[in-house]
């Protein structure tokens, strides 16, 4: 089933006021990327009728826009909350890109969100029947995206947007430089094994990671995981988050979008 399909099915199913527009169009998503708060956003039109493709467009076209800034927040967390647009049906939905990629707004004109506190503790959901064919509809999206800024020292937070509808701003802060930048340190860092980078793959994926999270995605002992984080952090690409999760520092992020580009 198309996407369009799809969306025709939920709006009868919720019985909303209005209709898709033609036969022809294709749900679109709005990127809009701000170089200063004063400038003229650059915006970009994203469209597709095969769902997951197009959630994964949207997520890594600003994954990769915020990346650029500098920004720090993770696709996963990025994902989530573009998955949760099917709630809006992806009416009038907007990405906007600030503050050097540090803050993400992901707005539509759905229905909404009325317990705006509910909605970020595990297991409460308004998924449809229809919608869990695609999506989890558990009620985990919002809860380990929050969960996943907090251990970054940002915040995910949901607003009612001006007429109708939802505002979900994902919002971080650089952590400042570190310290591991000798030349005996930068020349350790590029001798880092695959699995090394696998993990700092892993983590910029989840935004946080420890050793049983990453024992498990990359079928390694948790001994091993819990060894490898370890030589990771003594060379700088990595820090703790506290309960034994890792994040990537400044310099993690920076080695990545070299070997990235090599």
């Amino acid at each position: 089933m198309s996407l369009r399909a799809l969306l025709a099915r939920l709006i009868d199913e919720r019985r909303a006021e209005t209709p898709l527009s033609s036969e022809d169009d294709e749900p679109e998503v709005r990127l809009a990327i701000y170089d200063s708060p004063l400038s003229e956003p650059q915006v970009v039109s994203v469209r597709g009728d095969d769902f997951h493709a197009l959630v994964g467009e949207i997520a890594a076209r600003t994954y990769a826009v915020s990346r650029e800034r500098g920004g720090r927040v993770p696709y996963g967390v990025i994902r989530e909350i573009v998955e949760n647009l099917i709630h809006a049906y992806f009416r009038n939905a907007t990405v906007t890109v600030l503050d050097d990629g540090n803050t993400i707004r992901i707005s539509d004109q759905g229905p909404g969100i009325a317990d705006k506190v509910r909605a970020l503790q595990p297991g409460f959901s308004t998924a449809t029947a229809q919608m869990r064919r695609i999506i989890r509809g558990v009620g985990s999206g919002l809860p380990l995206a929050k969960e996943q800024l907090q251990f970054l020292g940002g915040t995910l937070q949901i607003e009612d947007n001006l007429e109708r509808g939802t505002v979900v701003t994902l919002s971080v802060h650089r952590d400042p430089p570190t310290a591991n930048t000798t030349p005996a340190r930068v020349a350790e860092r590029r001798h880092l094994t695959t699995r090394q980078k696998k993990i700092l793959l892993l983590i910029a994926e989840l935004g946080v990671a420890g050793p049983t999270t990453i024992a498990k995605e990359l079928d390694v002992s948790h001994s091993t995981a819990y060894r490898e984080l370890h030589a990771l952090e003594t060379l700088g690409l990595v820090t703790p988050r506290g309960r034994g999760q890792r994040t990537l520092t400044e310099d993690g992020i920076a080695f990545l979008e070299t070997t990235l580009k090599a």
